[in-house]
């Protein structure tokens, strides 16, 4: 039934478990997976009306993002091969995180995004939000979310 998941990850703790889970529930569908990282854009306040300062921000800013995404990536890589679950990995740099995790569904074909919570509470929720509910206002595909 459900043969492509996407499963975005951030580097947290949750995370770790977000690709432990997800690989087990592609094992057992015989599904494959995108592993997804959404890297923040620059915030606007720390650029620089100075053309090569803000040239250098942004250069440091996007290897850094690089650098972590591809580190998380070959992570979730090597568990997945360790399963024996197929594997691709796509990073992406957006302000709109909940946006582009269900675009980049859309785009890669998935038909199933598999996300994990904080579980903060109500209050947790409404000083952070929650961008598994905002995701799944944002999408038509079926969003698993592990708790």
């Amino acid at each position: 039934m459900y043969k492509h998941l996407l499963v975005p990850i951030d580097g947290s703790a949750l995370s770790k478990r977000a690709m432990e889970d997800s690989i087990e529930l592609a094992r057992q569908l015989g599904a494959r997976i995108t592993g997804l990282v959404v890297e923040p854009d620059l915030p606007l306040a720390v650029t620089s009306r100075d053309a090569e300062t803000f040239s250098e921000r942004i250069q440091a800013h996007q290897s850094g993002n690089e650098m972590h995404a591809q580190s998380l990536l070959g992570q979730f890589e090597a568990r997945a091969k360790a399963a024996d679950v197929d594997f691709s990995g796509v990073a992406v740099t957006a302000y709109m995180v909940d946006s582009t995790i269900a675009e980049e569904a859309k785009r890669l074909g998935c038909d199933m995004i598999v996300v994990i919570t904080h579980g903060r509470g109500a209050l947790g929720e409404l000083v952070f939000g929650s961008h598994a509910k905002r995701l799944i206002s944002k999408t038509r595909l079926p969003v698993l979310v592990l708790h």
